[in-house]
């Protein structure tokens, strides 16, 4: 009996040791939030980014297939070399399966092809380089919430539609605002407009006023502001301080129009801004609800890029818990198989060339006497159909797509 007693308690310690192993060997499910958190490209990315993906993982319950999800976050300084370095050893070293955000386009196009070399998983909702989608393409990345394509084809159309007919751009002399210029030009070009001229300025510049001298003197009805974040507001608004719109004969083009952009410069000088969006907060109850959650928690209405960082994280595990694995062809499979239905688009889907695909919105920013509470800045121009919105699928030069 004794021995019987023994060899039962040995078994049960056996077990419980066997037990606490796998217990241990049990390795987290990372996701890497790559953005940019003290740089010109903070106050529309960031910790809104770093939020909204962390809010996506405790939506889907924190764990998948019996693993914890964890978010770890890098500050990419806006250099493609940190994020390619920092990429790599996540890969290699940190168990990440997938890194989102990836604001600025040369940080972007940098880790995706890490990404495709690690085997990886890459989603962009920061950046808008076309040529993610492009000639830069690869299996293991996709092009979630907007690009240089859309926003030119729909700022760009509807501009022109108004009889904004000439164009002169003010370019930020990097990798997006090359790709925004070169997407805009084409879409006026083919509407029948004329761009006049064009000229490139430092990214981080503070002094816009010669920039913005040739650009008057071209006398083009329309001047392109083909760059983002605290460089685009500064344009503006010195272009306020220069009075270019007070004659009426010209007017500013936002080519890529962040909400935290409007919030930066006030309606008083953003107003009449027409621009091309993915996600507005006000657009219906499911936005409204989630954008309040998310500004509880980041004291912001979220952009554009926020709302994809929290879909794309959703639809990423979904596809993971689906596929039973985080192999990433699987999972890659299974997110493009599947339709993605949220707060962020409705039937959207991820194609070849890994560019989802959803509606896109024109709108004009209101008038400080239209804007009823906080936050409230844009007013519906036009819808344009997933089908439409974006680049097809046969021109972009993507390698995918060819057969």
């Amino acid at each position: 009996m004794k021995i019987a007693m023994n060899v039962l308690q040995c078994s049960l310690l056996m077990a419980f040791a066997a037990g606490s192993v796998q217990a241990q060997d049990v390795k987290p499910l990372r996701i890497g939030v790559m953005t940019d958190l003290t740089g010109q490209f903070s106050h529309e990315a960031g910790q809104g980014a770093v939020n909204a993906v962390k809010m996506a993982v405790q939506d889907f319950g924190g764990k998948v297939l019996g693993r914890p999800i964890e978010v770890i976050v890098n500050d990419h300084l806006n250099k493609p070399d940190v994020a390619a370095t920092k990429a790599r050893e996540w890969f290699d070293t940190q168990n990440v399966r997938m890194i989102n955000n990836l604001i600025n386009s040369g940080v972007a196009l940098s880790v995706i092809g890490v990404a495709k070399e690690k085997n990886a998983i890459a989603i962009v909702n920061g950046s808008g380089s076309s040529r993610i989608t492009g000639d830069a393409c690869t299996p293991n990345s996709i092009h979630y919430a907007y690009d240089t394509w859309a926003l030119a084809n729909g700022t760009g159309n509807e501009i022109v539609k108004q009889g904004g007919d000439t164009w002169y751009f003010l370019t930020a002399d990097y990798a997006f605002g090359h790709a925004l210029e070169a997407d805009t030009m084409a879409a006026v070009k083919a509407k029948g407009g004329k761009v006049l001229g064009t000229i490139r300025h430092p990214a981080a510049t503070s002094d816009y006023s010669s920039f913005l001298l040739q650009a008057q003197s071209s006398k083009a009805k329309v001047i392109g502001l083909a760059g983002s974040g605290t460089g685009f507001i500064n344009t503006v608004k010195s272009a306020y301080e220069f009075g270019v719109t007070k004659s009426g004969k010209q007017s500013i083009a936002g080519l890529l129009v962040w909400i935290t952009d409007v919030d930066a410069m006030g309606l008083e000088i953003a107003q009449g801004l027409t621009l091309t969006n993915g996600f507005y907060w006000d657009r219906d109850d499911e936005t409204r609800k989630w954008s309040k959650r998310f500004f509880d928690q980041t004291k912001r209405m979220p952009t554009m890029g926020d709302a994809g960082d929290y879909s794309s994280t959703l639809h990423y595990l979904k596809a993971v818990q689906a596929a039973g694995t985080d192999d990433t062809a699987a999972v890659m499979a299974k997110m493009k198989a599947t339709p993605i239905n949220d707060m962020f688009a409705k039937n959207g889907r991820i194609r070849a060339d890994g560019r989802m695909v959803h509606d896109m919105y024109v709108y004009q920013v209101k008038k400080p006497s239209e804007s009823k509470y906080p936050w409230d800045y844009y007013k519906l121009k036009a819808v344009i159909p997933a089908e439409q919105a974006f680049r097809p699928l046969t021109e972009g030069g993507c390698p995918l797509t060819k057969g």
